[in-house]
């Protein structure tokens, strides 16, 4: 049986906390990627997508050049251990409505990314289909 750490992405590009919105962005155009992890020695810490530095870096008047990765990230997001199974693995996403998961070890040390991409690769059309019809429910308002 496959786990996590058979599909995952493991070769991950990371910023650390101090990072500038403007190297964020250039890493994100340079690799074509969407979100970035941010670690502290390893460690995961946050995660910042483009929409993080649009809406609340710009939008809210943070210098790209001078305010940090860590002014706009997301600080709480969901992790899962990487002998985790995919069965496990799209049912957190589904759960959560999210497209990329970070892989973890035992330490919290981010040690890849799980796309639906992965995971549709992976596994049957029917399980990632499942996924990605829950992924792209409509979310609902939090108030």
């Amino acid at each position: 049986m496959k786990t996590l750490k058979d599909v995952m992405t493991q070769d991950v590009e990371v910023l650390e906390p101090d990072a500038t919105l403007r190297q964020a962005a250039e890493m994100m155009r340079q690799f074509n990627i969407g979100p970035v992890p941010i670690c502290e020695g390893g460690r995961l810490v946050g995660m910042v997508t483009d929409r993080d530095i649009v809406v609340r870096g710009l939008a809210l008047g943070h210098d790209p050049n001078t305010s940090t990765v860590s002014a706009v990230m997301t600080r709480e997001i969901e992790v899962i251990h990487q002998d985790a199974s995919l069965k496990e693995a799209a049912a957190l996403m589904a759960a959560n409505q999210i497209r990329r998961l970070p892989v973890v070890d035992d330490d919290e040390n981010l040690v890849g990314i799980l796309s639906l991409a992965d995971l549709t690769r992976a596994t049957s059309e029917t399980a990632s289909g499942w996924t990605l019809e829950e992924i792209s429910k409509p979310s609902q308002p939090a108030y």
